[in-house]
């Protein structure tokens, strides 16, 4: 599996895999998803080798696996448009790794 890069990461498009290094995590809060479950989510920027960034959206578990720094593998994850904003995730089916 060859690995992706931001510049080819699309909206509405599974992800491969992702290589990306966290550069600013944001405060976690809780909501309720459109599933009627409560949950924790935290906004993060992270960026590529090439120096790209990106939002992601870490959830619950992930939230603690991470802080600034956290060099992560996104596998099977997922990518859209929030807020006019491209954003990815490990999403439902998909796995966020840390890289050591």
């Amino acid at each position: 599996m060859n690995p992706m890069y931001v510049a080819d990461v699309r909206p509405n498009q599974a992800i491969d895999q992702l290589d990306l290094k966290i550069v600013e995590v944001k405060e976690p809060r809780e909501i309720i998803t459109k599933y009627g479950r409560q949950s924790k989510v935290c906004d993060a920027w992270a960026v590529d080798d090439k120096g790209d960034r990106v939002r992601l959206s870490l959830w619950n578990g992930e939230i603690e696996k991470v802080s600034e720094g956290t060099r992560i593998k996104i596998t099977n994850g997922w990518a859209r448009t929030f807020r006019d904003e491209l954003q990815v995730s490990a999403g439902l089916h998909g796995q966020l790794d840390i890289v050591e």
